[in-house]
């Protein structure tokens, strides 16, 4: 099993002045402890969940090119790009540059998108969420062609390209792994099936423990959809449904990577809401059970000095899980 970290609130002491600093420092450490990835949000507003709009928020693919400077080995990727926020020509060039510059590390993480108030504030065309996923299957479809190498037009409904030529291409073959996040049953799995190389859902914090921050946020936030379940509860009927998209396709169900993102509160001693290293790996061997490949996490305070060390405990046991339904422990995408 394979860990990752999410960063995704920058306000911390002493930001915006240290931002690439403390940045800098939390990646090189993340990459000497051993995570295997590295994730931003690709939003340009501060989310409801960060005490958000206002707030420090760094653009996501400014931010992974800097990261990528400042490590070697660790994994990329957006959790992740909303398919509104940019041409799909140029998100695809801008990855596939990402991928050439950092030696093939990048993800391509995307989804449908929510925050409308962001798109509103920066004059982001507000479209329909139907429409969004039609947008979203079309972008996946052109990355797909710019990825092959094919500068011959492409045509959709919403995207017309006369020439998409993507030079360098991406070192990764036949292209990096393209991870579609979201939890919707029937659209967002059925892209999984048809197209993806990975999925990411939430693994949802014990809704007791966070109905205060659920209150707050906006009806279309996608972590308000099963707040009402236990984590478990979701995952796994989630991965069921994922499995059935599969059969419908004929897709091998076990060809996509399962990813989820939780909360990464940690500390020697446990308890006020942090798990013991013993009992953070007791926690990742219940995601593998529910056949969990990677899960990414996001520490509260990664800027701490020493906040990240003691994963150093936990990673090296959590590398030798095998999750269900795999033979041997998986080994990332190169």
């Amino acid at each position: 099993m394979r860990l990752g970290i999410n960063i995704t609130d920058f306000g911390w002491p002493g930001s915006p002045e240290n931002i690439g600093s403390t940045l800098g420092r939390i990646a090189r450490t993340a990459e000497e402890v051993g995570f295997d990835s590295l994730w931003v949000m690709d939003h340009f507003f501060q989310t409801p969940l960060n005490r958000g709009p206002a707030g420090p928020c760094p653009e996501a693919y400014a931010t992974l090119g800097f990261v990528a400077g400042q490590t070697s080995r660790i994994r990329l990727g957006t959790l992740v790009t909303g398919v509104v926020n940019r041409h799909p020509g140029v998100l695809v060039k801008t990855v596939s540059t990402l991928d050439a510059l950092s030696g093939g590390r990048m993800y391509f993480g995307i989804g449908a998108a929510w925050y409308e108030q962001e798109q509103r504030g920066l004059g982001i065309p507000v479209v329909p969420r139907a429409e969004r996923f039609e947008r979203l299957e079309e972008t996946v479809r052109l990355a797909k062609h710019m990825w092959a190498g094919d500068p011959e037009p492409f045509t959709g409904v919403h995207y017309q390209l006369e020439e998409p030529r993507n030079e360098p291409n991406s070192p990764q073959r036949p292209h990096p792994p393209i991870l579609i996040g979201g939890q919707g049953r029937r659209r967002t799995f059925g892209l999984v099936a048809r197209y993806a190389d990975a999925c990411n859902v939430y693994e949802l914090p014990d809704p007791e423990l966070i109905k205060d921050k659920l209150a707050t946020l906006p009806p279309q936030h996608p972590m308000r959809r099963n707040a009402h379940l236990r984590p478990t509860e979701v995952i796994r009927e989630q991965f069921e449904v994922l499995r059935q998209r599969c059969a419908e396709v004929g897709r091998p169900y076990d060809e996509i990577e399962k990813t989820t993102l939780g909360t990464g509160a940690l500390s020697r001693a446990g308890g006020n809401g942090a798990y013991s290293p013993a009992g953070a790996i007791e926690r990742f061997h219940q995601l593998a059970e529910l056949g969990v490949d990677h899960a990414i996490v996001e520490p509260p305070d990664p800027w701490r000095e020493g906040a990240l060390d003691v994963w150093a405990e936990v990673i090296p046991a959590v590398s030798r899980i095998v999750p269900a339904g795999r033979s041997v422990v998986p080994a990332g995408r190169s």
